[in-house]
């Protein structure tokens, strides 16, 4: 059963567009992040330390898709966020804090809310030009 998931979840990754591969590695932040913080509050060191990494290589791939001349100050803005998950994730490793970890969370909701927004939009005014061309 859990081949045909992993099947599932391939294609999905491989037939979705730019913006749905994008929430989805958000989707994928915010669980791991989650996950994280139950770990540490479980005392689950070793999987605290798993999903942290997890976190972290979301976060590194997330930064390494901006665009800083099609983006500028977006791009720029979104970097300096993705430093400060890095950073507040690494805290929460090494202290074994979920403090650190809240923050991320919060950050990577509204982030993530901010994407969703933006790609319904997207999606909306890509069906009204269609219209106007039919």
């Amino acid at each position: 059963m859990s081949y045909g998931l992993g099947a599932y979840k391939k294609t999905s990754v491989q037939t979705a567009s730019k913006e749905q591969i994008l929430l989805m590695l958000y989707q994928a932040a915010i669980k791991n992040c989650k996950k994280a913080i139950e770990a540490i509050e479980q005392k689950n060191i070793a999987g605290k330390g798993v999903h942290i990494g997890k976190l972290q290589d979301i976060v590194i791939e997330l930064n390494n898709s901006l665009d800083f001349e099609i983006g500028g100050d977006v791009a720029r803005e979104l970097s300096s966020l993705y430093d400060y998950l890095l950073y507040s994730s690494t805290q929460a490793n090494i202290k074994i804090d979920k403090e650190p970890l809240e923050g991320c969370l919060s950050v990577l909701n509204t982030l993530y809310e901010g994407w969703s927004q933006a790609v319904r939009s997207v999606k909306k005014d890509r069906g009204s030009e269609f219209k106007k061309e039919a």
